[in-house]
């Protein structure tokens, strides 16, 4: 007896043949929305989203909005894979009320944006960018910097990512301070360092360094604002490759001016969800202690590619009627068994 195939829309570039082929052997046709050049999902309206997944039983999604409109829209569309882990664009609720599936790439761009963390600490610690603007401008004097060597590194929030992280700072003989809503259930596992847990005035009062891994929510809006910087070292250095949104990046910028922190790395920017944020990001990156990437944390070839594998298991245990990965499920809409 012959079975429909089942379509998958991926809204993503970079999407490689082995995932692709993994779709196919499990069931699948796969379609790559052809976005225009620059573009990501996220910058697609409704209506073009619309017409991309009409009829698709299952997207893999990177930035784009998902409303209860555009769900409501798409009655076939069974499951929202993103292939990363915030999924503060997703309307869960309106998602399991409409009986979709959402789930996350959960762990599959952890090492590449733990690298990634630590690129931004050593470049703003040794001051790369600074220096590397200096020699362009024909100075060469030489200045001292700091060691991450021994530091006292805090990390807010402590999934996968910042778990990964925690392990490359053993390597420095780091002090590890974490911050997490649910310290019991972070547990420490083979090959993870011990950490202290502690509230986030403790964390934030005692780091040399601040790296930021939660997600983003209403509780967890700005939870870096004025009030956080004061708190900190006047040398500390501030990371964010989590959200847009954690670090109230307004207050960030006029902390960096006046001194009371030290220097940031900055992955993410409120910008990107609030383009009134534009100016404040813009002068972000004329800072010289600011060291600044386009979101391109998790973009490495092989973390994308294990993000594309674990967005597309999702995507097949749900068209199967399977179990999804326990990490990876958000919001599960089925009716149950």
């Amino acid at each position: 007896m012959h079975t429909a195939l089942k379509r998958v829309v991926v809204t993503q570039r970079f999407f490689d043949a082995g995932t692709r082929e993994y779709l196919q052997n499990h069931g699948c046709t796969v379609e790559i929305a052809e976005l225009p050049p620059g573009e990501a999902d996220g910058n697609l309206t409704h209506e073009q989203l619309v017409g991309i997944l009409r009829g698709a039983s299952a997207w893999i999604v990177g930035h784009a909005r998902v409303t209860r409109e555009l769900m409501a829209a798409l009655p076939d569309l069974q499951v929202i894979s993103r292939r990363g882990v915030g999924y503060d664009r997703i309307d869960c609720q309106a998602a399991k009320e409409l009986g979709k599936v959402v789930a996350i790439a959960a762990g599959g761009n952890a090492e590449a944006v733990a690298d990634h963390v630590l690129a931004l600490m050593l470049a703003g610690i040794r001051r790369v960018r600074d220096f590397h603007t200096r020699m362009n401008n024909g100075c060469w004097e030489i200045e001292t910097t700091g060691d991450l060597h021994r530091k006292t590194v805090g990390i807010i929030g402590y999934g996968h990512i910042g778990k990964t992280v925690a392990k490359r700072l053993s390597g420095f003989d780091c002090r590890i301070l974490v911050h997490t809503a649910n310290p019991g259930s972070a547990a420490e596992q083979s090959g993870i360092p011990a950490v202290e847990y502690v509230d986030l005035r403790t964390l934030l009062k005692q780091s040399d360094v601040v790296t930021v891994h939660a997600p983003l929510t209403p509780a967890t809006r700005f939870l870096i604002d004025s009030a956080a910087l004061n708190t900190m070292k006047p040398s500390a250095f501030v990371v964010n490759t989590a959200r847009g949104g954690l670090v109230e990046d307004a207050h960030l910028l006029q902390a960096l001016r006046d001194g009371v922190i030290g220097g940031a790395g900055l992955d993410v920017f409120v910008s990107e969800a609030d383009p009134a944020y534009a100016p404040v990001t813009r002068a972000l990156l004329a800072l010289p202690n600011v060291v600044a990437t386009p979101h391109t944390a998790a973009s490495t070839e092989q973390g994308l590619a294990r993000t594309n594998r674990v967005a597309a298991e999702a995507v097949v245990a749900v068209l199967s009627s399977s179990p999804v990965r326990a990490d990876c499920v958000i919001v599960d809409g089925r009716p149950a068994a």
